[in-house]
């Protein structure tokens, strides 16, 4: 997916950082994660580089807010985004 198409799903569905999404990727299996509006956020976004926490790693996000708790996607690997 582009990074356009991205920013409109979440745009369109008002996907907030309290949210999961079912990101079904390309390659590999699909998993549910939280995207983070962290302070890279545009620059990674001109990039279609998305920072991700996944659902095993949601509380621990949630407490610490710490970008270590997440991973860092390239958006050219998603087919598609639902909500969870």
């Amino acid at each position: 997916m582009t990074s356009d198409e991205i920013e409109q799903f979440l745009t369109r569905q008002k996907i907030n950082e309290s949210q999961q999404v079912k990101i079904i990727f390309k390659k590999r299996d699909a998993m549910n994660g939280t995207f983070i509006k962290g302070t890279d956020y545009a620059e990674l976004k001109r990039k279609n580089f998305w920072r991700i926490v996944t659902a095993g790693r949601h509380e621990e996000w949630v407490t610490s807010k710490s970008n270590s708790s997440a991973r860092l996607f390239n958006g050219e690997e998603f087919s598609r985004l639902t909500l969870k």
